[in-house]
């Protein structure tokens, strides 16, 4: 049930529920997160039958949340406890501190005129936030200035402000109706999102140290490694092919002493983007490629939280290779223009992809206010997705678009953020209706893994670390 109510704007999305929906259930027998080890090593874990296919997802949207707190005890075999995503990790009860509106100008940058900006306002009938505009600028003691980029920014934000805004308040109110939000919610938490440090365990720094294992001979070396019971994986194997989980059921991970969840029917290649082979060699044509790119810009330079890639970089990414006829790819783009035009006149059409539509993640609070201001000028509380698809064969292209809905434009998917850096909502239920049901589906620079979904990136388990997790048994 990751989408709690569909309306004509777009989708409201309970992120949490899907996670806790994809089948973490292991074998007492086999696996207890206190079991200390140093190898690279597979537990298995009892039978589950998980949602892996975009109909199944779909088609309970509307159900009620399964309880999952449950040990589970069956004639003839192992009793079998489930792992929950730490609920604290959504408790988004408040809206992020931000600066005022006025204090957010930039200041000292180069002198733009704002003549052709504030017609632009105008000429979109945006009246309100035309005159918020100017009330900052009349707050301010001296002469503002902007630079090009933020004009640019301020005027995509004029385009889609009422869009956003009105969208956000039909599901918001469905959410209060139905009560999955709660307008005291904000008044009842006081719980802290407190990530342990060791959880941060160096899976880019693993990968880049990959580069000086010795050479893999491709004609000796398997394509895929099948995570069987009880099975120990070298490092060397981990990193230079595809893993994955074929069963009805999750299974545990030992890398460099730490345990990761890999849910069932999953699979996925922890590697960095000059290591990409061995997902080409995996043979599979995808439908759907969800890209997250590492977007270089000032903030991450300054934070060092992570590497970035360069537009030139991205473009190597060898998607038309990994690409089925009529592929529907979709790009998280930051909310730099740059990045938007990027992505819609050079990115797609390098690969060969036709854009369809721009659609926006917005992000509340679970009272159901932007966890931003709308008009902050320094972050916005949305993100954008740019969808697309592969330009191919006519023939092939009609059949794949047989009973399916052509993607719309300017959709809206609202839900709480996880307050993990860069963990994003799934789209697995919200792209349902524009795709067949028997897909395959592969995302690019993930951070987390999904039932029916192969995953790359150089921290592709990082979110499926067990301390992320809660583990539910009997007392």
């Amino acid at each position: 049930m990751s989408v709690i109510h569909r309306l004509a704007a777009g989708w409201l999305v309970d992120h949490l529920s899907f996670i806790n929906q994809c089948g973490y259930e292991i074998c007492d027998s086999f696996a207890y997160p206190g079991d200390a080890t140093l190898d690279t090593s597979v537990t298995s874990a009892g039978d589950y039958h998980a949602t892996s296919t975009f109909a199944a997802t779909s088609s309970s949207r509307d159900g009620p949340i399964p309880n999952l707190g449950h040990v589970i005890e069956t004639e003839g075999k192992a009793a079998k406890t489930r792992y929950v995503f730490r609920e604290e990790f959504f408790d988004v009860s408040k809206p992020h501190i931000a600066v005022a509106p006025e204090k957010q100008l930039c200041q000292g940058c180069p002198e733009v005129c704002l003549v052709g900006f504030f017609l632009s306002l105008w000429s979109n009938m945006d009246f309100f936030f035309f005159f918020h505009c100017l009330l900052i600028l009349q707050k301010r003691k001296r002469k503002c200035v902007f630079n090009q980029g933020e004009l640019d920014a301020l005027e995509y934000h004029s385009k889609v402000r009422k869009l956003i805004c009105e969208g956000t308040l039909h599901l918001v109110k469905e959410g209060l109706k139905s009560g999955f939000l709660h307008c005291a919610t904000a008044e009842l938490s006081c719980r802290k999102n407190f990530v342990p440090g060791h959880i941060g365990c160096g899976l880019a720094e693993l990968c880049e140290m990959a580069k000086q294992f010795p050479a893999v001979n491709e004609s000796d070396h398997q394509a895929v490694r099948v995570l069987d019971d009880e099975t120990s994986i070298p490092e060397q194997d981990l990193l230079s092919c595809v893993t994955e989980n074929s069963s009805n059921y999750a299974k545990i991970v030992v890398l460099m002493g730490q345990k990761y969840l890999v849910p069932p029917k999953s699979s996925f290649l922890l590697s960095d983007v000059s290591c990409l082979q061995p997902l080409l060699n995996y043979k599979k044509k995808y439908d759907v490629i969800v890209i997250d790119p590492p977007w270089e810009n000032k903030s991450v330079k300054r934070s060092n939280r992570y590497s970035y890639l360069s537009s030139w970089q991205i473009k190597q990414i060898p998607v038309p290779a990994l690409a089925a006829p009529n592929c529907l790819v979709v790009t998280w783009v930051t909310n730099r223009q740059k990045h938007l035009r990027f992505v819609k006149d050079e990115l797609y059409p390098h690969w060969s992809v036709k854009t369809l539509a721009e659609w926006h993640w917005v992000k509340i609070t679970k009272a159901g206010e932007f966890v931003l201001p709308l008009d902050s000028l320094h972050k916005k509380p949305y993100e954008v997705l740019v969808l697309g698809r592969v330009q191919g064969d006519m023939k092939e292209v009609l059949r794949k678009s047989e009973d399916v809905l052509p993607v719309p434009e300017h959709k809206l998917i609202v839900s709480v953020p996880c307050s993990l850096h860069s963990h994003k909502p799934p789209l697995t239920a919200v792209l349902a209706e524009f795709i067949k049901s028997d897909v395959e589906c592969l995302e690019l620079f993930a951070r987390n893994l999904q039932p029916g979904w192969t995953s790359w990136g150089n921290e592709v388990l990082k979110f499926q670390h067990i301390d992320y997790f809660t583990l539910l048994q009997n007392e």
